[in-house]
């Protein structure tokens, strides 16, 4: 099963995808909630874009052995949003500044509790957590890294944006889930589709800023542009093993 492992160079920074997102919902469980997870390093320091939820720990922990790291060693944890299935895991970082928009955290703390895909206790902890650091549109984040805002999936959501000499690297989380999304231009699961759309667009303009860049989405294979249409880098597999015998 393919969960990751596409690494690009792009200058200094070694970006490597450690799981894959998966643009589908469960028909009858719920929220799926299989995220995009991102590993970069650049020179000294260690990011990672979005670090899932439970069942990715397991994942995470293996991905980060087999390139001989620990979650020691995670320097920078950068959060597109405060939805469970991208940030919950913020805590596995102990040595990790944890980067996450000023309006997303102000919004994610005023949500009633029960009723929304953000991680109350878990956003909480992170508002008085010495790890914390609070980005506006336009900040850089990381070496060569900056921010910028994409409302429409929630108030406060962020785009990471790595620059490099030759092509980018757009990290859209669920600003823009996936393929269809790029091309439809419209959002499921959006507070605002206008907003959305505005934002879709801002993804488009980046992506669209050099040639060859790539735009890794929140809920699918990293994609290129050929003749104005996005193609899949990679192949995605997905499986689910069940028990319905007696063993």
């Amino acid at each position: 099963m393919d969960c990751g492992g596409k690494l690009f160079q792009l200058d200094d920074a070694n970006v490597d995808i450690l799981v894959h997102g998966f643009p589908g919902k469960s028909v009858c469980h719920g929220s799926l909630g299989f995220s995009t997870i991102v590993l970069i390093r650049a020179g000294a320091r260690t990011a990672l874009i979005d670090v899932g939820s439970f069942g990715q720990r397991k994942l995470i922990l293996e991905s980060l052995a087999a390139r001989n790291l620990t979650p020691a060693d995670i320097t920078d944890v950068l959060l597109t949003h405060s939805h469970y299935d991208h940030a919950l895991n913020w805590v596995m970082f102990p040595n990790a500044r944890v980067v996450i928009g000023n309006h997303e955290l102000n919004w994610s703390l005023e949500q009633p509790w029960g009723e929304s895909l953000v991680p109350e206790l878990y956003m909480r902890e992170l508002d008085s957590s010495p790890q914390v650091l609070r980005v506006g549109d336009g900040d850089t984040v990381f070496p060569g890294i900056t921010a910028h805002d994409t409302p429409g999936h929630t108030p406060g959501s962020m785009v990471y944006l790595l620059h490099a000499a030759t092509r980018d690297m757009v990290f859209s989380g669920d600003a823009c889930k996936n393929r269809a999304e790029l091309l439809s231009r419209a959002a499921d699961m959006t507070f605002d589709a206008d907003v959305s759309r505005d934002s879709i667009e801002l993804i488009w303009r980046l992506w669209n800023a050099k040639p060859d860049s790539v735009l890794v989405p929140g809920h699918d294979l990293p994609m290129v542009l050929s003749a104005g249409e996005p193609r899949y880098l990679g192949e995605r597999e997905a499986a689910i093993r069940a028990w319905y015998g007696k063993d």
